[in-house]
């Protein structure tokens, strides 16, 4: 299972950690960075928890966009590798013309996207109290 896993993220995983550092870079110039160094907070409190929380915002936006992109991959990583999944039961739908099967895989792909969406969304609200619904 490591030899699929490593193709199914290879791809995602440059970009989500260049995006984090870019993203953690801009917020380490931020004053509340200063603020926390001042107040004699170790490096590794500063980046852990204040500027890591700030800059996952952004990240966390390419994840949901590329997860949908790795439900695709998946169709693929299970067809060569063989492993038993939705993506190769999708592939296996379309050869056999069985569509009660092709609309259930789609339907149960479309709703691990929008939950993967809802998650993203309902993650901005705890990492970022600006965005918060006041009561």
């Amino acid at each position: 299972m490591i030899l699929p896993a490593i193709a199914l993220g290879w791809n995602s995983a440059g970009s989500i950690a260049r995006m984090t550092r870019s993203s953690l870079l801009e917020v380490m110039q931020a004053d509340y960075i200063d603020t926390a160094r001042a107040k004699g907070l170790r490096k590794q409190a500063v980046i852990l928890g204040h500027a890591l929380k700030n800059s996952m915002l952004p990240v966390i936006t390419m994840m949901a966009l590329q997860f949908s992109g790795m439900l695709s991959g998946a169709v693929i990583t299970e067809s060569i590798f063989a492993i038993p999944g939705i993506g190769r039961l999708a592939t296996t739908a379309i050869q056999n013309r069985d569509m009660p099967v092709l609309q259930g895989t789609v339907l149960f792909t479309t709703v691990l996207v929008i939950a993967g969406n809802l998650i993203a969304d309902l993650l901005y609200s705890v990492l970022d109290p600006r965005i918060r619904k006041e009561a």
